[in-house]
């Protein structure tokens, strides 16, 4: 699977934060055994911390609201 979204559940600030991959970004994650290794590199760019959020990595990215 090709993974160009990240999508974040933010439970310390009840915040949703989608990444969208930039191709670099993508090669990038290749040389990481562990994708949460590679997203730990992106928490200070789009300032959040990893150990209060869960993830999920998705080809298309799809939302529904109610």
């Amino acid at each position: 699977m090709d993974i160009n979204y990240i999508v974040l559940l933010d439970f310390s600030k009840g915040e949703i934060i989608k990444i969208r991959l930039s191709e670099e970004q993508k090669k990038e994650s290749e040389k990481y055994n562990d994708f949460s290794e590679f997203l730990e590199t992106l928490e200070d760019k789009y300032n959040f911390n990893l150990n209060y959020c869960t993830w999920m990595s998705c080809e298309v990215l799809s939302e529904r609201s109610y």
